[in-house]
């Protein structure tokens, strides 16, 4: 029998990012192409068909040796039926993706959230990559997360297992109105979003420091630089952010115990300025016997993790 390769599709409201994978979750080939939202659904789809089959007819192996076609998408997705039920940033709605593309291309079709095969990716061949049992972060323009157990997704009885960012750790005297509508939330404060908000409210605060100064829009990387460089204001927004993180972590670890939690996404580059105050935060949260063998590290793989892990759906999932 010959060798058998997985196509992952990153679904994104920009771009749609393709990726040949192997057995062994190495990323051969990859294709990126826009979405065209604007054009509606049917071209979206029509794109994603395209994709797919450019792909594997540049790349040396034949179209019967494709095993199947995983995909991750930023929304609300039935698993299980294969519908995306809501995606804003594609325009998707009640879309029964897995059906439409099972019968255009003639492969098995899997979906599911794309923070879940991010972390999917990580755990098959990246930070993760021979353990079972992790956690994984996203921090972005919000927070996301994917818990892999015995080397699967945990994906919860309607597929929204995983969603950290909604984990209500705020105290109620601190807590403010997350996205969802709910009070509280960690993406509040422990995204871009939530750290550029507490950075604006200072300074219209009228608090002492250099961001007042900028002559542009603040951004997260804008209050890690003032952090690292001793302004105390954005030291304390800093601080903020990572003992949530680390709060959010310590139930985590007394009700999954995962080996490894692994942070990815664009705050995470702010690299261990970032990571050591969560850490502590773990630490000092955390019961001992829990923490023990547990480590805190940044993802891996970048971009390619949502590719590598929605191929990754066929073998791991």
């Amino acid at each position: 029998m010959s060798e058998q390769f997985y196509v992952g599709v990153d679904l994104g409201g920009t771009a749609i990012k393709v990726g040949l994978v192997n057995a062994a979750g190495e990323l051969l080939q990859t294709f990126e192409g826009p979405t065209e939202v604007a054009q509606g659904t049917e071209a979206v789809i029509n794109n994603i068909e395209k994709y797919v089959r450019h792909i594997v007819e540049t790349s040396p192996y034949e179209w019967d040796q494709i095993a199947g076609v995983g995909a991750g998408v930023a929304g609300f997705t039935n698993i299980k039926e294969g519908i995306i039920v809501l995606a804003p940033n594609i325009g998707f709605k009640e879309v029964p993706i897995r059906s439409i593309l099972e019968e255009r291309l003639g492969k098995m079709i899997k979906i599911d959230n794309d923070a879940n095969v991010a972390a999917l990716g990580e755990v098959w061949s990246g930070a993760g990559k021979g353990l079972e049992h992790c956690v994984c972060y996203t921090l972005g323009t919000g927070v996301g997360g994917g818990i892999i157990v015995g080397g699967k997704i945990v994906q919860g009885f309607s597929g929204l297992a995983g969603e950290l960012g909604h984990m209500a750790v705020i105290p109620d005297l601190e807590a403010i109105q997350c996205g969802c509508g709910k009070m509280g939330c960690l993406e509040t404060v422990s995204s871009a979003t939530g750290i550029i908000r507490m950075a604006n409210d200072a300074v219209e605060r009228g608090d002492r420091t250099s961001l007042s100064l900028l002559e542009h829009a603040i951004t997260a990387k804008d209050v890690f630089d003032a952090a690292k460089a001793g302004d105390e204001v954005s030291e304390r927004i800093v601080s903020r952010a990572a003992f949530y993180i680390g709060k959010s972590m310590a139930s985590i670890a007394v009700t999954l115990n995962p080996e490894r939690f692994i942070i990815g996404g664009g705050v995470s580059k702010a690299g261990d300025y970032l990571f050591d105050q969560i850490r502590d935060t773990f630490m000092k949260l955390t019961p001992e016997p829990v923490t023990r063998g547990v480590s805190i590290v940044a993802a891996e793989l970048g971009n390619d993790a949502g590719m590598i892990g929605a191929a990754g759906l066929f073998l791991h999932s």
